[in-house]
């Protein structure tokens, strides 16, 4: 088998996906049947910086030299071959944010991303102009904050994009002024509403926008600033000699690489999970947490706590997005560690996280009076524009190990719930099936019961799971590469990539459902103590 992926390799029959990660950089390499045979990492951090999160342009581009030559190293190790050639290649990242370029490629402010909650009153007039609701991460709703504001840089941009349009346009260029001014359309959808039946920017709110700044006098309008919307299996340019020096510094992977459109973490995920039928859904759970669900119609009614985006494809999709998950679960496990090395032990870190998440299904369904908000950043979902990570209990609460990590694991899934509820309880959205991925999942059983409970919905967890994003990349451009005449996104998946493939599903436990419900009550209730946090402790 090494010997058929090796020659593989060597005459560029391997597909490559790529994705930005909150926390990590992934890359992963798949062959002709679409599995992984290789794989890159890179860790990174935001920083906050004159209250702002950010990446830096050199963390973007040391991340990505740092991934692909993880990836190549790990290619060289287990095939003793170099990674020169690519049959196609396609890039991911977190979704929304805010990247304004002028016309010499140069970065006008430092890159805004999806975790920053500053453009509350640029949301509120912008929802009721579009009667459609524009969150706070979005695109769009930066760059009309920026207006508001006043901002100087505003006139002078020519390209706005998301962090996967701008390594896409850097790495189809000649040169810093960039190529392919491209996004795929589920990204898209994270920078403006998408009119799904023509799979392109909503042309109605298009012109409200450029009607509504147009006394402002810039040098542009808004389609000339917004990257170009392509559905998946388009092609969407070719990796060029400057895009590969940027990629591999090493000289070794040569250009012309066919590019896919760049994608968002939504869409890989949607991908990755085989969600991108109608009646489908995935939850997504690591840094942030969001589900995705393809829906029949249209909502009745426009709600704050839903967006509405697209898949790859263009189909419309509701999603709960939360800026918090797993950042306070983690703090919390990384304190068990360090008391633990106090007493000389140094456990494995995946089988600490693994005892104390199974610690958990061991509490009260309620948690027994404990009350915990995740909330490293803001929580639009919940109305809070800034968080203070909080523990609480009732002075008789059954404080046990099992019910306080059972409190933080409800919390981590809290907010992407009471926005679920609106979506399948009020507007009566049907979901066939749910599929979870990402960090939360890791530990077998645990993440998947719990939020099991919380949807009230089976929850199946694939095999490919823990490939994530970035191997939901890779797929999508090997459907650019491989798709045949008439051949649906949904169909391909189906068909070519998840046949046969095995999973485990978990059925809702009704004790369970009943109290995770009486804990959202609490949860509810107990908010104006999160939002005294924020204002008291600074």
């Amino acid at each position: 088998m090494s010997e058929a992926i090796r020659k593989a390799i060597q005459e560029g029959k391997t597909i490559l996906g790529l994705e930005f990660g909150s926390t990590r950089i992934k890359a992963v390499l798949v062959d002709a049947c679409h599995q992984p045979v290789a794989m890159g990492t890179w860790d990174w951090e935001n920083s906050l910086e004159d209250n702002i999160w950010t990446y830096s342009q050199k963390e973007i581009w040391e991340g990505l030299q740092g991934c692909y030559r993880s990836l190549a190293e790990d290619v060289q190790a287990k095939y003793g071959v170099t990674l020169t050639k690519l049959e196609a290649m396609g890039f991911s990242g977190m979704m929304h944010g805010y990247m304004p370029f002028d016309g010499t490629g140069e970065l006008l402010v430092p890159f805004r991303t999806w975790r920053n909650t500053m453009t509350g009153e640029a949301c509120k007039k912008l929802v009721p102009i579009f009667n459609f609701n524009v969150p706070q991460r979005w695109s769009i709703a930066h760059l009309y904050q920026a207006i508001l504001n006043g901002e100087e840089h505003v006139k002078d941009i020519s390209y706005l994009t998301t962090l996967a349009g701008y390594i896409h346009w850097q790495l189809t260029g000649a040169d810093e002024r960039g190529g392919e001014r491209v996004l795929g359309v589920g990204e898209a959808s994270g920078m403006f509403p998408i009119d799904s039946g023509i799979c392109d920017y909503d042309a109605a709110m298009v012109e409200k926008f450029d009607a509504l700044v147009a006394d402002k006098g810039f040098g542009w309008n808004l389609r000339e600033i917004l990257p170009r919307v392509l559905p998946a299996g388009e092609n969407a340019g070719v990796l060029t000699a400057f895009g590969a020096k940027l990629l591999d510094p090493s000289g070794n992977l040569e250009p012309g690489v066919p590019m896919c459109p760049p994608e968002g973490d939504a869409g890989t995920g949607m991908t990755a999970t085989n969600s991108v039928r109608v009646r489908t859904g995935n939850i997504s759970a690591g840094t942030s947490i969001f589900s995705m669900v393809v829906t029949e119609k249209a909502l009745s009614k426009v709600h704050e706590e839903i967006d509405m985006v697209t898949t790859p494809d263009g189909s419309p999709v509701a999603m709960v997005h939360c800026n918090n998950c797993t950042s306070d679960l983690n703090a919390w496990v990384n304190l068990f560690e360090e008391f633990a090395g106090k007493f000389g032990l140094k456990p494995d870190k995946n089988e600490l996280y693994g005892t104390l998440y199974r610690e958990a299904l061991a509490g009260d369904t309620d948690c027994g009076g404990l009350m915990a908000y995740n909330y490293f950043s803001g929580e639009p979902v919940t109305g809070l524009n800034e968080g203070r990570p909080l523990f609480a209990r009732t002075p008789d609460a059954n404080f046990t190990l099992a019910n306080f990590m059972r409190s933080h694991l409800y919390s981590s899934m809290a907010a992407l719930k009471i926005g679920n509820d609106i979506l399948l309880k009020e507007e009566q959205v049907k979901v066939d099936s749910l599929t979870g991925h990402g960090g939360l999942f890791k530990t077998p059983v645990v993440g998947q019961q719990l939020m099991a409970a919380a949807m009230n919905a089976p929850v199946t967890v694939m095999d490919t799971a823990s490939e994530g994003g970035a191997w939901g990349m890779a797929v999508l451009a090997a459907y650019m590469a491989e798709r045949e005449e008439g051949e649906t996104l949904p169909d391909y998946l189906s068909n070519k990539i998840f046949a046969g493939q095995t999973g485990t599903t978990i059925e809702p436990k009704p004790e369970d459902v009943a109290g995770f419900d009486r804990f959202i009550a609490k949860y509810k209730s107990t908010l104006p103590a999160e939002k005294a946090a924020v204002e008291g402790l600074v």
